[in-house]
């Protein structure tokens, strides 16, 4: 079964009209900032509908059980999806379901972090083990170098992932402790000297959520409910630990196995505990889009540490890292920011412009399908460059740029 759905709505006070049928979310200091644009200074218009339906359409094609859209455009709401939220009943996927962001948990994570910044709890040049004694193997790892993936510190998820189904399926319902994960990945030698060298790494945010809980004396669970999900109030979204079930309406996860035609395996219940604060949280489309809108907004921590957190580190030609935060250089000039997740059958792309007022959060419901997260990348174009994207002039998806990794939690699959 695949369906489609599209709408756009407007908001007045506290009323949102919506035309979409759905159920009742260097070595120390900061390194050199990249090109910053924003969609009011360089959009060119506004989202382009029929490009986005594109892309979904695509991804489908390419694999996807089902995929979906939001983009919330200073008052006006697009939502379009396709095809299915569940392949066993065919219920169609819609903009409402809750799903599994992966990564996209890495920016909550680092808000708590600057926001303890703020509050004379942590300093970012400060060594790691200053505050978290004996943990790393190098008293040069600072927390600035932790947050932009420039400590050195090896992914554990590489060997955990080497092969995609049976590495989810040996920790599927297993749960670890912090210091299990950190223990993984210092199995390894670090990838470069503190500082050095950008290398993403998932073992980053696990010290970052050890970090959260030392010096806050609460889980993570709590000072992410108390700091973010409370006061925006995002009711669709959660840090379920070690759960393994999505509360509500939900799209199913669907994991591609590295055999080329072998079923899809429904990877939806699962602990995460492999994760945790680097990518565990539960959400929506609605709910990102206010969580990033938020945060370039400046609600969500001073002016001075947003500033912190866009120290970008240079990932490619288009793509920079700050603290915990993504910054991609659109086609039509445009900057815009937030983070990528993949996490076992979910794709997520996550981003707003730089004032907060254009912010677009797209799924696909599978994960391991390289085609279909570069596909997806296509829904920001559609988003913020409206029809004078590439995309909407005939290139029917974005393609990777030779040499440029592509990162995030993505078991078996180049990483976004």
């Amino acid at each position: 079964m695949v369906s489609g759905s599209v709408g756009t709505g407007t908001a007045l006070g506290a009323v949102l009209l919506s035309l979409v049928a759905v159920p009742a979310q260097a070595a120390s200091g900061a390194p050199a900032s990249g090109r910053v644009t924003s969609v009011a200074a360089a959009g060119p218009g506004a989202p382009d509908d029929a490009g986005l339906r594109s892309v979904l359409r695509s991804a489908l094609a390419q694999g996807a059980p089902g995929a979906m859209v939001r983009v919330d455009d200073a008052g006006t709401v697009h939502q379009l999806s396709e095809g299915v939220a569940d392949r066993a009943t065919g219920r169609a996927i819609t903009t409402a379901d809750r799903f599994r962001v992966g990564s996209v948990t890495k920016s909550f994570s680092a808000v708590v972090l600057l926001q303890l910044v703020d509050e004379g709890k942590l300093s970012l040049d400060t060594p790691v083990n200053t505050y978290l004694p004996g943990l790393l193997p190098d008293d040069r790892i600072t927390v600035r170098h932790v947050m932009s993936h420039r400590s050195g510190l090896y992914d554990y998820t590489n060997d955990m992932f080497a092969q995609t189904v049976p590495g989810f399926e040996s920790v599927r319902n297993k749960v670890f402790s912090y210091q299990d994960l950190v223990r993984l990945s210092l199995k390894h030698a670090l990838t470069n000297a503190p500082g050095a060298a950008y290398s993403y790494s998932n073992t980053n945010f696990v010290v970052a959520g050890m970090l959260i809980e030392k010096l806050t004396g609460n889980p993570v669970a709590t000072e992410y409910r108390n700091r973010v999900f409370g006061p925006l109030g995002l009711t669709d979204t959660s840090y379920v630990h070690p759960g393994t079930a999505i509360a509500g309406t939900h799209a199913n996860g669907y994991l591609t196995p590295d055999e080329a035609g072998a079923a899809l395996v429904d990877s939806t219940a699962q602990t995460v505990s492999w994760a945790q604060s680097a990518g565990a949280i539960i959400s929506s489309t609605r709910d990102l889009d206010t969580f990033f809108s938020a945060l370039m907004a400046g609600r969500l921590m001073s002016a001075a540490q947003l500033a912190q957190m866009q120290q970008w580190t240079t990932v490619s030609s288009t793509q920079g890292y700050g603290l915990g935060l993504r910054r991609r250089d659109l086609s039509c000039g445009v900057s815009v920011y937030g983070h990528t997740g993949t996490v076992q059958g979910y794709y997520t792309y996550a981003f707003t412009s730089k004032d907060g007022k254009r912010s677009v959060t797209a799924l696909a419901n599978t994960s391991n399908n390289a085609a279909v997260l570069t596909t997806m990348a296509g829904t920001l174009e559609s988003a913020f460059c409206g029809k004078s994207s590439k995309a909407a002039r005939g290139a029917s998806a974005p393609t990777a740029v030779p040499g440029e990794r592509y990162e995030d939690i993505a078991p078996g699959v180049a990483r976004d």
